[in-house]
């Protein structure tokens, strides 16, 4: 994960190439309920700032924030459960109407999480540095109304992708990987 860009612009292919391969995630009865909202100007990247930072960031920004805003594309992945509940209400899934209780999960929000990890993947294979971190609760409606989207896409975060510039490391970093003994079990818990 990227948090601090250079002001290199993105070549539009890569992007491009970012979103087709995104929309070949795999999703529950094909439902496909995803979609991206692409801000690739200097001008909808700073509305994306300003709608989804909280209140006074603006002047001072931390140093996370200050690295974030320097990537000049903000891809938000947005989920749709009507898709899902749509889909599995058609005469081929066997339900006859829209009941959500039926979902062990919502695999609405998680097909959306593995669309954007291939935005992220690709943009490595793009020689490209890319970050996925979640919008402030309350920010969300703000984020809505300043872009226009729908109540029934739920953005699961966003993307911030660039050129990587040298940054400190994260102090998350220091707790290391779990080890694959950790959390793989196998034959029983």
């Amino acid at each position: 994960m990227v948090r601090t860009y250079t002001d290199d612009p993105v070549d539009p292919a890569a992007l491009e190439r970012m979103l087709e391969h995104a929309t070949r995630a795999p999703s529950a009865g094909n439902s496909q309920g995803w979609a991206f909202l692409v801000l690739d100007t200097p001008d909808d990247v700073a509305r994306f700032w300003r709608a989804t930072s909280p209140p006074g960031t603006a002047v001072r920004p931390s140093r996370w924030l200050e690295g974030m805003r320097r990537a000049p594309v903000v891809i938000v992945p947005l989920s749709c459960k009507d898709a899902y509940l749509d889909r599995y209400a058609e005469a081929d899934k066997g339900w006859t109407d829209r009941d959500e209780t039926r979902w062990a999960m919502p695999y609405w929000h998680i097909d959306t999480g593995m669309a954007a990890l291939l935005v992220l993947q690709t943009a490595v294979d793009e020689g490209l540095g890319a970050c996925f971190f979640g919008i402030p609760v309350e920010r969300t409606e703000s984020f809505r109304a300043e872009f226009g989207v729908p109540d029934d896409h739920m953005p699961i975060g966003a993307i911030t992708v660039g050129h990587a510039a040298p940054d400190r490391r994260s102090p998350s970093l220091r707790r290391g990987r779990r080890p694959v003994d950790a959390v793989v079990h196998r034959h029983r818990w």
